[in-house]
């Protein structure tokens, strides 16, 4: 890879990759913003599916150009060929839009020989997941990612995660010594508490079985209050989960699914994996009740402003939700607890967190972040 190149330590443009699934989206746009209010020019990378109309209506608004081409992502099931073209296509447009710093939303990018200094950000990762999950070691079948994230990580001039916890699976599965913690965050212009109504409410990948939404599925079938979820029960590989007792609002862009947050009296992700968590985020700055899986990356940002239980306690689960649902008094006080700690997880202090990143790959002070 070709070394950090003696620039000003402040990038002018910067690329960031995204995906058009989930959170990284919305991370991607709320960081994208940030940096052009603090005078960086960013070009969005969008890769897997085409970004809906919603999402570039969302880019539009904001100003920021978006590319995007369609490829099947490094987490799912026999992508290498797709990720091969995907690298070919970032690399030519990395030079076409002559940036200072590649901001890689998918760390596997980071060990091709492209023409700027890679940031490389882990969100999630297969083989946490899959011990988190699953509770056991991802099997076999996944070494070729295992490898492929090991020499992005080994590669990239500095690597991120949104969470201590994160950091220390990343260091646990590919050997990462170097990486640091930025939380994600948020402008709170759009996530206001409203008026506060008798339901649940969850937001996330309903198909992923990190998110333990089968178990809030079940505790909604015994629950006086009606249970909403937003979000995609299809993965993008084609599975579908069925859920009986939660009412489906399906996929909801920004505005619409603020609006709902605004309203939820609680919000509930019982989570069994979750490397940061932006729907919790968006609900504590909208002034919900919190009801979290109790996982070290969820109480390293939420502890003493919300109700955890173990995810695989269904009936503390129940009791949780039903000992909220009596005590009105309890749900308000959690709700401004949380927003007051929402409120320090800022889009501003996100992005300058990146540009202290930034300055210290293009100054050349990073060290690649795996040994041995």
């Amino acid at each position: 890879m070709r070394p950090p190149t003696s620039v000003s330590p402040r990038p002018g443009r910067v690329l960031l990759t995204t995906d058009t699934a989930g959170g990284v989206w919305t991370y991607a746009m709320e960081l994208a913003a940030a940096l052009e209010r603090e005078g960086v020019a960013v070009t969005l990378a969008a890769l897997g599916d085409e970004p809906s109309p919603g999402q570039r209506r969302d880019a539009e608004l904001r100003g920021l150009p978006i590319r995007s081409f369609r490829c099947r992502l490094p987490w799912m099931t026999d992508p290498w060929g797709d990720v091969e073209a995907a690298g070919r296509w970032l690399t030519r447009l990395a030079l076409e839009v002559r940036a200072d710093v590649l901001h890689l939303n998918e760390p596997v990018f980071a060990a091709l020989d492209l023409p700027a200094p890679t940031v490389a950000v882990a969100h999630s990762c297969v083989l946490s997941w899959w011990e988190a999950v699953r509770g056991e070691p991802a099997p076999c079948d996944w070494e070729r990612y295992r490898a492929a994230m090991r020499a992005g990580l080994s590669a990239a001039h500095a690597v991120i995660a949104p969470s201590r916890a994160m950091v220390a699976a990343l260091e646990r599965h590919y050997g990462t010594r170097a990486g640091r913690a930025i939380p994600n965050g948020l402008d709170p212009a759009d996530l206001e508490p409203g008026i506060k109504e008798d339901f649940v409410l969850t937001a996330t990948r309903l198909w992923d079985g990190a998110k333990n939404v089968g178990a809030l599925d079940r505790a909604a079938g015994v629950l006086d209050w009606p249970v909403y979820a937003a979000g995609d029960q299809r993965s993008p590989e084609g599975r579908t989960v069925e859920l009986t007792h939660l009412r489906l609002l399906g996929h909801l862009d920004r505005r619409p699914l603020a609006a709902w947050m605004a309203r939820a009296a609680i919000f509930a992700l019982p989570a069994k994996y979750e490397p940061f968590g932006l729907s919790v985020l968006e609900a504590a700055l909208a002034g919900c009740a919190l009801v979290l899986g109790d996982i070290p990356s969820l109480r390293e940002h939420w502890d003493g402003v919300a109700v955890f239980v173990p995810p695989d306690d269904e009936e503390l689960l129940r009791l949780a939700l039903t000992s909220l649902r009596e005590d009105a008094r309890l749900r308000q006080a959690l709700g401004m607890r949380a927003r007051r700690r929402a409120l320090g997880f800022s889009a501003r202090r996100m992005a300058r967190g990146y540009l202290a990143a930034y300055a210290g790959v293009l100054a050349g002070r990073q060290v690649p972040a795996c040994v041995s």
